[in-house]
């Protein structure tokens, strides 16, 4: 017996199933618990240091790498980029989303703790950091 002869002598039946199987799927689709385009919100980190009249030049040199030395070194990184300019450098940090932004910002203290010997000794400030 081949299974497709039943659908093909009843026409108006394979139709009315075919409609009834799409009009449960659009149901069932609409009942989902699951957005269609869910708010997702990355675990980021942003830091900046400031060094008064120094050169963008010397403030990815001086400042910016040894940040990011420490920083390479924290599990869950997912993107890092930094921005220097006169005076100022900027670090964003974008964890995975699994990783708890608080143990990330304790992990990014202590990475700015241990970088602190390697940054310049006029440094007015320590880097600070945000979420």
């Amino acid at each position: 017996m081949n299974i497709s002869a039943p659908f093909i002598r009843r026409p108006v039946a394979t139709s009315l199933l075919t409609a009834a199987l799409l009009l449960s799927g659009a149901l069932a689709f609409r009942m989902l618990p699951v957005a269609s385009m869910p708010e997702v919100t990355y675990p980021v980190i942003m830091v900046s240091a400031n060094l008064p009249g120094a050169s963008p030049e010397t403030m990815a040199t001086a400042v910016a790498t040894p940040l990011e030395r420490m920083f390479g070194r924290i599990a869950g990184i997912t993107q890092m980029t930094s921005n220097s300019q006169l005076g100022s450098t900027f670090i964003v940090l974008v964890f995975e989303l699994s990783r708890d932004i608080d143990g990330a910002a304790r992990d990014v203290q202590a990475a700015i703790n241990a970088a602190r010997g390697q940054l310049p000794a006029n440094l007015p400030n320590n880097p600070n950091w945000r979420k």
